[in-house]
């Protein structure tokens, strides 16, 4: 078993490179199965669900070639079947985004149900409904997803909640259908705009990405021969910044997009911090204990759930009593039991959680309940006194690239060792 033993307390200082947006990825990867071609993705970042994705997409007949460790050349003219590994695809959540890309392109497939961070009910409803609005059959039955459409056609899909996963997935199954597809209360995350961009460089017809109206009309085909770039990556940029404030250090992030990042610069200001914008890096440092907040976490632009637990390390060293309401995930607060093993003093109720800050938090051995609830403890063991050993690291690895290379680099003690 392999495991994190931080040493701490340090005052993290330097640069960070910021890789390619996970969410971003996990999306563009299976949306290549719409080209009829050839295309190269950069700025990929090397983390576990991107290699998953690869094998997925590898069994489905797709040929890869890995150009470096960040970049790959994907031919996906030749896909031979139609049911994906459904061990693999039960691995990670965004296997989920198979169903919109094959449909459109096959007109059917097989998925395992898909996996991910156990972070309460994560149902698919709205990604059925859109599909079949479009014209597909969508059964789901001993643990698989079966989706079968003989000629998906534009429709108008209204979104019940507001929802990445099913914003996405809808937008890649009207790529190639017949007519105009309209999705109306859509989400607006960066990584949204990212898939519609990289589509429409291979040849889509999409309009709207980052407004809550998007409007796809179909084409016949996508041609690929181009080559894309992952967008960076506003979680693992804001897990830095709040890294910075919790060690009371000084970081400047380079390779990243600052207006992703408005809601967390505002909420460090709030609470203390000093922030610097430079439009494609962002420096951020903190010389003092940070003052409390309130927060609510909210789809994009609003505070992202994704770095909740990360803010509630801050918030656990803070001066005065701080609360959390987490709109997304009912069970987003399991961290919180984690920081209380090192000393903090936190109280977690449904989608509420209240912080009374202490100085200083202490090393323990702690377990990771998700990914970013990793990154959080990672956060941790560097501002706490003493050594911190983390388990669990395969949620951390799912999104993070190198993240005790990264965090090293930066002044932290920070080993990864097998048990």
């Amino acid at each position: 078993m392999e495991k994190l033993v931080v040493t701490g307390p340090t005052r993290l200082k330097g640069e960070v490179n910021i890789s390619g947006a996970k969410n971003a990825a996990v999306a563009i990867l299976p949306a290549t199965l719409l080209i009829d071609g050839i295309c190269t993705i950069e700025n990929l970042p090397n983390i576990s669900d991107i290699q998953i994705s690869c094998k997925i997409l590898e069994a489905l007949g797709a040929k890869i070639t890995w150009n470096n460790k960040n970049s790959l050349t994907i031919d996906t003219r030749n896909i031979t079947t139609t049911k994906a590994p459904l061990d693999l695809t039960r691995k990670f959540r965004a296997s989920y985004y198979l169903i919109g890309s094959m449909l459109s392109r096959m007109g059917e497939i097989e998925v395992g149900m898909p996996g991910g961070c156990k972070l309460g009910a994560r149902p698919i409803d709205q990604h059925i409904k859109g599909f079949e609005l479009l014209g597909a059959n969508v059964t789901v039955e001993k643990g698989s997803i079966y989706a079968k459409a003989e000629k998906l056609k534009g429709s108008p899909v209204y979104m019940d909640i507001v929802s990445v996963g099913a914003t996405i997935n809808v937008m890649l199954s009207a790529v190639l259908a017949e007519g105009t597809t309209i999705i109306d209360n859509a989400a607006k995350e960066p990584h949204i705009v990212d898939v519609a961009n990289f589509l429409n460089t291979m040849g889509a017809d999409i309009r709207g990405a980052g407004t809550d109206v998007i409007k796809i009309n179909g084409v016949e085909k996508l041609k690929g021969n181009a080559t894309y770039s992952v967008v960076p990556d506003q979680i693992e940029a804001g897990t830095f910044m709040l890294a910075a404030v919790a060690t009371q250090g000084d970081l400047l992030l380079k390779n990243c997009i600052t207006k992703h990042l408005e809601s967390i610069t505002a909420k460090i200001l709030e609470i203390g911090g000093n922030v610097e914008d430079f439009g494609d890096s962002i420096r951020v440092w903190c010389n003092k204990r940070p003052k409390k907040a309130n927060i609510k976490t909210l789809p994009y632009p609003g505070f992202p759930t994704d770095l909740q637990p990360q803010m509630g390390v801050v918030l656990s060293l803070a001066e005065g009593t701080s609360m959390i309401n987490e709109s997304i995930w009912e069970s987003r607060f399991q961290y919180t039991e984690e920081l209380n093993k090192m000393g903090a003093k936190i109280t977690a109720q449904g989608k509420t959680a209240f912080f009374e800050g202490v100085e200083k938090l202490s090393g323990a051995p702690v377990y990771s309940s998700d990914l970013r609830a990793g990154a959080a403890l990672v956060i941790a063991g560097t501002a706490a006194e003493g050594i911190t050993e983390i388990y669990n690291l395969e949620h951390i690895d799912r999104g993070y690239e190198n993240i005790e290379e990264k965090f090293r680099n930066i002044g932290a003690k920070i080993e990864r060792v097998n048990e």
